[in-house]
């Protein structure tokens, strides 16, 4: 039974595409606040942006009714309307090509079926309070990772 209701921001942040990349999420529930990051050496800021949709939904300790929010269109349509379609003809695109960061796609797929999620699209780079703190926690993320810090 979903009972607590958990807002998640989520970004990704990459130097070059690719290159070294971030994400960042913001945790907000009844009792608090939560924020994680994490870097990756190689990367893209589209694998970056589902980074932290996944990190941020493996955060959660039982089932919830979540609100996610992303400036990521690419992350927002994807699991809301092109994820069937790619699992019904075998993580192939409309081009008949592979679905890009399938494993990731998978990853998240398994990680949306715990919970009640709604996926709201945010301008990124507006000013938006907590989708600025996210994109400065994924920048960080990237800037440890490139001084050799944990």
């Amino acid at each position: 039974m979903v009972t607590h209701k958990i807002e998640i921001y989520v970004d990704g942040a990459c130097r070059g595409n690719p290159g070294p990349g971030g994400w960042g999420v913001l945790l907000r529930h009844p009792k608090g606040e939560r924020e994680l990051s994490g870097a990756v050496r190689e990367t893209t800021n589209n694998q970056m942006e589902l980074m932290a949709a996944i990190q941020g939904l493996k955060a959660l300790t039982r089932s919830c009714h979540v609100v996610i929010y992303t400036d990521s269109k690419y992350v927002k349509h994807g699991i809301t309307e092109w994820i069937r379609t790619w699992e019904q003809k075998a993580w192939k695109n409309s081009a008949g090509k592979p679905v890009k960061n399938q494993a990731l796609w998978q990853e998240l797929s398994e990680a949306v079926k715990h919970h009640h999620i709604e996926w709201r699209w945010v301008k990124g780079h507006s000013d938006h309070p907590e989708n600025d703190r996210v994109d400065a926690l994924a920048r960080a993320a990237i800037d440890r990772l490139l001084a050799g810090q944990p």
